[in-house]
C-alpha cells in the first residue's frame, strides 16, 4: 500500500491521496482579478489527473494588497461567480480545493505600499508606509470578508497566506517589523495579526475549514527562526487551524542553497514535534519515490508538488503507476 496514495483528512474534508498542488501564481486572471476561461482550463487539466488537494493561487483581499497585475482577486463580491465556476470544475473530478488569500504588504504594486514598519523589504524596491492601528483592523476585516467569499464560492477550505515575505510574514519577522505597539516587539505581539485574522475569519465564516501557510524560517540572519515558527504553529492549532502548510524564505530569499528533494524537511520535522494537526511539505520534490519516503518516514503528512505539476500536469497519474 502506498503512503502517498492513502486517504487522509483536512479538518472534516476527506482527501483521496496526499498529493497537493500548492498555490502557484499563473497570471491568467483579468486585469481586475477575475477568473477567466484560461484559469478554469488550467486547473481542470490538473484536477482530472487525480490530485488530493488543489490550493488555488494567492488572491488579493484588497487593491492595496495586490501583489502583481493579472493576479487573481477575492476582493469584491462580484468575483464570487467566477470563483464558483472554478470550484465546481475541480469538484467534478472528486478533488478537494482550497483558495489562498493574501495581502502583499510592502511587496504590493500599490503606491506607496503598506507594511508593519516603514522599512524596505529585503526583496522590495520602495519604502513602504507604516500601517496605523485603524488600518490593521481594516486589513483583518478584509481577510475575513475574502474568506467568506471563498466559502460562498463553494471551496472546501481557505488558506491564509502567512509566508513568502507578504504582509502576515512581514509582521511575524523581526527584520520587517520594528513596531513598538501591541503588534511589534515580542513574538507574541508579532503573531498577533495572524491570530486576529483567524478569529475574524471564524467569527464571519463559522466552521469553515481553514489552513495557514506559515513562513517558518526567514533564511536571513536576524530573521524568524524555525524554533519561533513552531511556537506560532502551536498557537495556530489552538485557534483551530486544520493544517500548517510549511514554507520558508522571506520573499523566496535563500532557497538557492538547497538541492535535495523536500529541502524544507527540517522545518516540518521541528513543527511535527509540537503539533497534532497535519503539515504539508513543499520544496523541490520531483519524484514519486521521494514523496513516498517523506510521508512513510513521518516527515510530513502531505506533499506539495509545484513546479513538476506545472511541467507535467500528469505527475499524479505517473506517480500512481510508479507506486501502485
Amino acid at each position: 500500500m502506498s503512503h502517498l496514495f492513502s486517504k487522509t483528512n483536512v479538518g472534516n474534508i476527506s482527501l483521496e491521496n496526499r498529493i497537493v498542488m500548492p498555490p502557484l501564481a499563473s497570471g491568467k486572471s483579468t486585469e481586475d482579478g477575475f477568473v477567466t476561461d484560461k484559469i478554469i482550463s488550467y486547473y481542470e487539466e490538473r484536477a482530472k489527473t487525480g490530485l488530493g488537494l488543489i490550493i488555488i493561487e494567492h488572491a488579493f483581499i484588497s487593491l492595496e494588497g495586490q501583489a502583481s497585475f493579472n493576479q487573481m482577486g477575492v476582493h469584491r463580491d462580484d468575483a464570487i461567480e467566477g470563483l464558483s465556476k472554478l470550484s465546481q470544475t475541480i469538484h467534478q473530478y472528486n478533488v478537494a480545493c482550497a483558495m489562498q488569500i493574501n495581502h502583499a504588504g510592502s511587496l504590493a504594486v500599490s503606491a506607496p505600499p503598506v507594511a508593519p514598519s516603514a522599512i524596505q523589504h529585503p526583496n522590495g524596491k520602495v519604502l513602504p508606509r507604516e500601517l496605523t492601528i485603524k488600518e490593521i483592523h481594516e486589513v483583518i476585516d478584509s481577510f475575513a470578508q475574502a474568506a467568506l467569499r471563498v466559502k460562498k464560492a463553494g471551496f472546501d477550505m481557505v488558506e491564509i497566506h502567512g509566508a513568502h515575505g507578504y504582509l502576515l510574514s512581514q509582521f511575524l519577522s523581526p527584520l520587517t517589523n520594528k513596531r513598538t505597539d501591541e503588534y511589534g516587539g515580542s513574538l507574541e505581539n508579532r503573531m498577533r495579526l495572524h491570530l486576529e485574522v483567524i478569529k475574524a475569519v471564524k467569527a464571519l465564516c463559522g466552521n469553515f475549514t481553514f489552513i495557514v501557510r506559515l513562513g517558518c524560517d526567514d533564511l536571513i540572519e536576524g530573521g524568524l527562526t524555525v524554533e519561533e515558527a513552531a511556537k506560532v504553529a502551536v498557537r495556530l492549532e489552538e485557534e483551530g487551524a486544520a493544517v500548517i502548510d510549511i514554507s520558508g524564505g522571506i520573499g523566496g530569499s535563500g532557497r538557492d542553497r538547497f538541492k535535495e528533494e523536500g529541502y524544507f524537511a527540517y522545518m516540518s520535522r521541528e513543527l511535527k514535534k509540537h503539533l497534532s494537526i497535519p503539515v504539508i511539505l513543499t520544496g523541490g520534490i520531483t519524484t514519486p519515490e521521494a514523496a513516498e519516503k517523506l510521508i512513510a518516514e513521518d516527515v510530513t503528512n502531505m506533499v506539495g508538488i509545484g513546479r513538476q505539476i506545472l511541467i507535467n500536469p500528469n505527475w499524479a497519474e505517473d506517480a500512481r503507476k510508479a507506486l501502485l
